[in-house]
């Protein structure tokens, strides 16, 4: 009987030891391990720090004790608690142990002033955690409880209604809106000036004037927004704010990381009240997170939101935006050029939606875009012309930065790459109907144990890890439009305002998962975007010179991120479930925490943006793009052998 009764409670020991001891010991061997790849400042408030890890414990001990009281079981994804929690700190927070974990890792860090635990293991912790909840946990707790019973918490984004605004509405949006972007402009603001900043001023802007006393129209820009919270007349209004805020939050930050242009403020001399308070503003922000204008995108957002209330506040609103993009001139804080970018990215991003929808739709045409012709016995596919695309754009991008010494290592990485793609495509979802399947992670592991081997014997295996992962973005990216085509890698039912849908006979929607005409989720689309992504903050990486180690870590990082969420939007009924995940999720967790080893391991860092053009490169790239064209879009559909079919005949 003592026998029985330990079994059950082994895994949730050893699950609790893994979670309570394991994980946190590891992320401290990361963080000093990683620590000579991330030379870069932290905060200088320890006591800060102390106190973000206190809340955080607090947090994190409360929801562990409002699942054992109120939910009557343990808070693990494994054994989770029988009853929906929605009492104690769940009353406010969704995933309050998640947010606790991630306040406990950045405190320590800027406690124990970790340059790598502030910048690269509290970042990846938290990347981690939204991944698991937005790739699992929301997904299981509906199968669970039913999408009815999983009610949003008080802390929430609005939900569009045209109810007014409750005053947890406005507290939701404070903190989730207002705070995430404070904590990104204070990133920012604390890396410094890139290395190779472009000023934004034009010569003649230079011999401008300041105005001290445009800064109480500069500052009023808070009061703007601010007020907007309770101007909006309608919960929808209050969320078209949030969203708006979000995704310009997200997007403004990117440029901030990645386009190196700068505005020293102008130089003056205070001779008032305002001028000093001037002064001091620009103290706290010093020439970065400029361009574009994020006080310019505020006041517009902002000015929407007073729009929605009525014809009288509209006036109000958009002069007011208008006075405040006015003032970042006269106050000498920004150029026309930050002026002119906050505006352009205003307009495109307030009809979110709107671009949504184009994107959708262009999905949808692609994966509808099915063309074969016959030659004989011979079949060409249109989508393997972005297979052979991609692979040209991807051997040109590696083979020119890592320079002529790497060449004919990275054609061997390529070659192996391919192979290996068809080689563990065939083994999971190779069928009577499908005999000739490519898989992403069989590229993955066919081009690591090439580079593992072409490495040791050139010595230059981390060069060629950052090489392939510069260039894997890209052709991940070009690539899934061959996927859209092709049907693979499609996503389960979707609502229609986000699906796409499927006609084509030959694609494998119709033709293997027998989904014809269903609203689906784009999966292909959105790993095209989150690749969009990834390959930019890589090349920002190796413009910096970055270590290739952290360059090649970062890839398997992101992109394990990006993979788990999206396998969760995916519908195809040939992927094995193993433990309650998908199988690549698995391979994504895999990625994620191979990608912080890498980051770990010494290297010398990246040459930088200079490209080393040969005439071997395109004629390689080209050489290599007709393989890829071939093996991915030419078949011999009336025969039956292995690796003969890509379609049904």
């Amino acid at each position: 009987m003592a026998v029985s009764r330990a079994r059950p409670l082994l895994g949730p020991w050893l699950y609790g030891l893994a979670f309570a001891v394991v994980l946190p010991a590891l992320l401290i061997w990361w963080a000093g391990a990683a620590a000579p790849a991330v030379p870069l400042p932290v905060l200088p408030y320890p006591w800060l720090g102390a106190i973000g890890a206190a809340v955080g414990l607090v947090l994190m001990g409360a929801a562990i004790r409002d699942l054992r009281v109120y939910g009557h079981g343990l808070p693990m994804s494994p054994y989770p608690p029988p009853v929906y929690v929605t009492r104690g700190v769940y009353r406010y927070l969704a995933h309050p142990i998640y947010v606790g974990f991630v306040l406990l890792c950045f405190g320590a860090a800027v406690f124990l002033r970790s340059s790598s635990g502030t910048w690269l293991v509290g970042p990846a912790v938290a990347l981690g955690c939204a991944a698991l909840v937005l790739g699992f946990e929301r997904r299981e707790l509906r199968r669970r409880f039913g999408a009815d019973a999983v009610r949003p918490p008080r802390i929430a984004l609005p939900s569009p209604s045209g109810e007014a605004p409750t005053g947890w509405d406005r507290v939701s949006v404070i903190l989730l809106v207002f705070v995430p972007w404070s904590l990104a402009f204070e990133a920012v603001y604390r890396l410094g000036i890139p290395r190779d900043a472009v000023e934004a001023f034009l010569p003649f802007e230079r011999a401008w004037p300041v105005l001290e006393w445009t800064e109480m129209v500069y500052g009023s820009v808070y009061l703007l927004v601010f007020g907007a919270l309770f101007v909006a007349r309608t919960r929808t209004a209050l969320r078209h704010l949030a969203v708006t805020a979000l995704v310009a939050t997200v997007v403004v930050t990117l440029i901030y990381l990645t386009v190196p242009v700068v505005a020293p403020p102008r130089p003056f001399v205070p001779h008032s009240a305002l001028g000093r308070a001037l002064m001091v503003e620009r103290a706290m922000s010093h020439t970065v997170a400029a361009f574009p204008a994020f006080h310019v995108i505020w006041s517009c957002i902002a000015a929407e939101a007073w729009a929605s209330r009525s014809k009288v506040w509209a006036v109000v609103g958009w002069t007011w935006a208008g006075l405040v993009a006015l003032s970042c001139v006269t106050t000498g804080m920004h150029a026309l050029a930050d002026i002119v970018a906050a505006v352009a990215v205003y307009l495109v991003l307030r009809r979110y939606r709107s671009l949504w929808d184009l994107l959708r739709r262009a999905a949808e045409r692609i994966a509808n875009s099915w063309r074969e012709w016959r030659v004989g016995k011979v079949r060409i596919i249109v989508h393997g012309a972005y297979a052979a695309l991609g692979g040209m754009v991807g051997l040109a991008i590696s083979t020119g930065f890592a320079g002529p010494g790497a060449f004919w290592d990275l054609v061997i990485i390529h070659a192996a790459g391919l192979v290996g793609a068809g080689l563990w495509a065939q083994t999971l979802e190779g069928s009577s109907k499908l005999s000739r399947p490519f898989g992403y992670y069989g590229s993955v592991f066919g081009a690591l144990a090439a580079t593992f081997v072409v490495g040791a014997v050139r010595g230059n295996t981390t060069l060629l890890l950052a090489a392939v992962a510069l260039e894997a973005p890209w052709v991940q990216g070009i690539g899934r439009a061959r996927c859209l085509v092709q049907g693979c890698c499609h996503g389960h039912e979707a609502p229609e305002r986000v699906g796409i849908r499927y006609w084509r006979e030959r694609s494998r929607v119709c033709a293997l998962a027998e989904l014809k005409g269903v609203p689906l989720h784009p999966t292909p689309l959105y790993s095209m975007l989150g690749n969009a992504v990834i390959g930019i903050l890589l090349l920002r990486l190796w413009s910096l010179g970055a270590t290739l180690s952290l360059i090649a870590g970062a890839y398997f990082i992101l992109g394990g991120a990006a993979r788990f969420v999206e396998e969760s939007y995916r519908g195809e009924p040939q992927t094995p479930i193993v433990g309650g995940l998908r199988l690549y999720q698995w391979l994504a967790i895999l990625s994620f925490a191979g990608g912080a080893v890498l980051t770990a391991i010494p290297s010398a860092a990246a040459p930088g943006l200079l490209y080393h053009f040969a005439p071997r490169i395109p004629v390689a790239a080209v050489l290599f793009g007709a393989a890829c064209g071939f093996a991915m879009g030419i078949d011999f559909p009336a025969a039956t052998g292995r690796f003969t079919r890509l379609a049904a005949p």
